[in-house]
């Protein structure tokens, strides 16, 4: 259950000159009516923008008749005439405002003045539009423990204003394309995949690429670059470190050793280790163990 005179007053008191980084708005006036009675035929120099919650009724704007129903969202542009009439009553929200253009970006000013020439002025069935669901997230309820902080109230405010002109206007359809991942940031999480899944004997260039999402020439291009060794030096060398780790801090046979970081067999395991620590790793254990 709604608390339509408290919302009135805590609107009308916290959150009457909204922004946001990009808009500046002013706001004349907040309504939260559970009882609207039909008003008369005027006009506004503003913006005044209404959702019905409850009841019936008929909007008009500009001569062109339009039913109400819960739901509805509608626009009553600057210089236009309009009236509501309700059959017999209508719950509804409603705010009158403008944008600051002094203090409001290009893109923020083109968005309201595509608002202001609009000629779909009603939308139905809105509830489920982010602007219906900012709105009623504004409305103070029976039972609130406490009610939202201003600074809350007021970003909420911003961002349902914002999102206004979304809901009566088409923005302009843009290509999107997806942004780029830094050659820092796609390194790191191919080194983080490599390192999670040293125990996989076939960790391939093709298969951490495909991981990343990157072609497995652009991976090798990558490692080259950034790591100043190929891919298959840098997976050997990660390898081997997390085998001395395991051979100084574990009891582990060597043969589990050679498993757990992808030798596949002891023999390889050998080899190679011995190549790159210049010492077979029972040696290497011995070794690591009298110095701790």
């Amino acid at each position: 259950m709604y608390l339509w005179n408290e919302t009135s007053t805590w609107l009308n008191q916290y959150a009457l000159r909204p922004k946001t980084a990009d808009a500046v708005f002013t706001v004349h006036y907040w309504g939260v009516s559970e009882h609207l009675m039909s008003n008369f035929l005027h006009k506004h120099s503003f913006f005044e923008i209404c959702y019905v919650l409850g009841g019936q009724g008929t909007y008009l704007d500009d001569g062109k008749l339009f039913p109400l129903a819960p739901g509805t969202l509608f626009c009553s542009r600057p210089g236009i005439t309009h009236y509501i009439e309700c059959k017999p009553e209508l719950a509804i929200l409603y705010v009158a405002f403008e944008l600051e253009e002094s203090g409001s970006s290009e893109a923020a000013r083109a968005a309201f003045q595509a608002l202001s020439e609009t000629d779909a002025v009603v939308v139905r069935d809105g509830d489920d539009l982010a602007a219906a669901q900012l709105w009623r997230a504004m409305l103070r309820r029976a039972g609130d423990q406490a009610s939202l902080p201003e600074s809350v109230l007021t970003q909420l405010a911003a961002s349902l204003l914002t999102a206004l002109p979304s809901v009566f206007t088409k923005p302009p359809q843009r290509e999107w394309t997806a942004p780029r991942r830094s050659a820092s940031a796609l390194l790191k999480q191919a080194k983080l995949f490599i390192t999670d899944n040293l125990n996989d004997d076939d960790l391939s260039l093709e298969k951490v690429a495909a991981q990343v999402s990157v072609s497995p020439r652009h991976l090798s291009r990558l490692f080259s670059s950034g790591v100043d060794e190929s891919y298959t030096s840098y997976v050997r060398k990660q390898r081997i470190r997390r085998a001395a780790e395991l051979l100084r801090y574990t009891d582990r046979s060597i043969k589990e050793i050679a498993e757990t970081t992808g030798f596949g067999s002891v023999h390889y395991f050998t080899r190679t280790f011995s190549s790159i620590m210049k010492v077979p790793p029972a040696r290497f254990r011995e070794d690591a163990r009298v110095h701790d």
